[in-house]
């Protein structure tokens, strides 16, 4: 999965495909080319990032600091919409931090930051303190996962390998598995066959976090479940899927580099690593209900119908109201953070 999404000049983050947008197609010169693959909430309404600046603001006035990091910031939307919204609230920032792997996306960025440029800066490695508010939206879900297979009652570490074809022909990849003392966080009941992932490279992203977050706060906002949701043992065929074209598909080794491969969070996992590296949870919620508590109803009211129609996709129950959920981290004293004010859920993790 990492050689597939980061490859450099390969993989589907390392080359210049258009990824994100709201359209699988674009003309060029009067002719259809391909386009985008899938659509965010920031390239969706500029409200999704205005509402979520409100928290930041909160969280850097709370914390002390005028820092703020960004993983995985895609087109630049999110960040270009968060600054524009702290501009507008008086809201001093010493720097807005980006921390991307791809080289195609920081281009594409820096041009839709260019009139952030003396506060926008980009790294490719963490210092070794850092402080202030951390943002991360769909980051945890591109982050590569081993697959766990439970065949016929015993379990095997499922991986890719390359399969016998005919001389004439190209090596085609296919799935293998090989007996593995690795288990999922909870005992799966029953006997039926189980296809399932954990994270280790989320989890030790949020000890990264952990270890290096002197003073601050960490909103990650993405889809996923709490842990016995996630291990229910009726979600027996996993969570990876693919996405091109505004097309989603569950066959990760066709048209590899060429398509997103994700897999869904769990949330459960990401508070445990968090709190074994010093983060402290500040609240885990629906994201419709965070935005509503950040006051994106505010918002909607003054919005032209268009805007309001693509805002209420980001907090209806059958779009991303629930599917997505926010979770929230502090290093320091406790505080009660806007987007949880009504409707935390910590209590189901």
């Amino acid at each position: 999965m990492h050689q597939a999404l980061y490859t450099p000049g390969l993989g589907y983050y390392a080359h210049g495909s258009a990824k994100f947008g709201a359209m699988p197609y674009a003309v060029q010169d009067g002719e259809r080319v391909a386009g985008s693959d899938f659509v965010t909430a920031p390239e969706m309404t500029p409200l999704f990032g205005w509402t979520l600046a409100n928290q930041v603001a909160q969280a850097l006035q709370v914390t002390g600091t005028q820092e703020v990091w960004e993983f995985g910031a895609g087109s630049g939307a999110l960040a270009l919409h968060v600054l524009q919204a702290l501009k507008a609230q008086g809201v001093t920032l010493s720097s807005y931090t980006i921390v991307d792997i791809s080289g195609s996306l920081r281009e594409r960025q820096q041009a839709t930051l260019a009139e952030f440029s003396e506060v926008v800066r980009w790294v490719d490695a963490l210092p070794d303190a850092m402080q202030g508010v951390v943002l991360g939206n769909e980051v945890l879900d591109a982050m590569p996962v081993k697959l766990l297979a439970r065949v016929h009652g015993v379990w095997f570490e499922r991986g890719v390998a390359l399969g016998e074809v005919a001389t004439d022909s190209a090596p085609a990849f296919i799935w293998q598995d090989r007996p593995t003392d690795l288990r999922p966080p909870l005992d799966i009941p029953g006997e039926h066959d189980y296809l399932t992932e954990i994270h280790p490279q989320s989890e030790a992203f949020l000890h990264t976090l952990g270890d290096k977050l002197t003073a601050g706060a960490v909103f990650l906002l993405d889809y996923g479940f709490p842990e016995a949701e996630y291990y229910h043992p009726q979600r027996h065929m996993g969570t990876v899927m693919c996405h091109q074209a505004h097309q989603a598909d569950s066959d990760p080794l066709a048209d590899v580099g060429a398509k997103d491969i994700t897999a869904h969070v769990n949330f459960t996992g990401v508070a445990l690593a968090g709190n074994a590296a010093g983060l402290d949870v500040l609240g885990y919620t629906s994201q419709a209900r965070f935005l509503m508590n950040c006051g994106l109803l505010t918002y909607l009211e003054a919005a032209d119908l268009p805007t309001r129609v693509m805002a209420q996709k980001l907090i209806m129950e059958h779009e991303m109201g629930e599917f997505f959920k926010v979770i929230g981290f502090y290093k320091g004293e406790p505080w009660q953070a806007l987007g949880f004010a009504t409707g935390d859920k910590t209590h189901t993790l």
